[in-house]
């Protein structure tokens, strides 16, 4: 009889096994739809051992949130270093402007992000939320040295791409649209 050994996991390795689940289930399902048994399931633990881990739901979509932001602020700081040291403000633009293409193939990473903005009706979760809005805003233009205005102006561009991804219009598995593809093409010849 062959005997089998098991890893046995630390309490972070499971901490992580289900945050990831958690990222998962919320870009799915969102904040309110998503149960915490459904996330135990995905990462093969038990319900309360979930909830032994985060606290409460909200606590556990709060590090959802944080991860996805975390992964976000470091596309952006990757996206920079790749472009020159002396780069204008509109190169580094165009530079973690490329970013989104990781964003659009990670897209649990964009829905959850909106989901985080859906459920800021929350004060808890709203203040986090606009917590790390801000923190990406100022990350950007610190990466730059673009204007408020510039900066404005990616953000827009980048909620736009967001919203499009949460459609499957964008995306490696988008669904073709006439009106996506012309605002894709029209993002793509002026360098946005």
């Amino acid at each position: 009889m062959a005997s089998s050994t098991r890893v046995r996991m630390t309490a972070t390795e499971r901490g992580e096994q289900v945050l990831h689940a958690a990222v998962s289930a919320f870009a799915e399902s969102g904040y309110v739809a998503t149960r915490t048994d459904e996330i135990a399931r995905r990462a093969g633990v038990s319900q309360p051992y979930v909830i032994r881990l985060f606290g409460t739901k909200q606590q556990l979509f709060i590090a959802a949130v944080h991860r996805v932001c975390d992964r976000i602020e470091e596309i952006f700081r990757s996206a920079r270093a790749e472009a020159a040291a002396d780069a204008t403000p509109e190169e580094a633009l165009l530079a973690l402007g490329r970013g989104y293409n990781v964003f659009l193939t990670e897209r649990e990473l964009l829905q959850v992000f909106l989901h985080g903005f859906a459920a800021s009706a929350d004060p808890v979760i709203g203040n986090e939320v606009r917590d790390r809005f801000g923190l990406v805003y100022q990350l950007i233009g610190d990466l730059t040295g673009a204007s408020r205005l510039e900066v404005r102006r990616f953000l827009s561009t980048g909620m736009l791409l967001t919203v499009m991804s949460a459609m499957q219009v964008a995306g490696p598995d988008a669904v073709p649209a006439p009106w996506a593809t012309e605002i894709m093409a029209d993002l793509q010849a002026n360098g946005d």
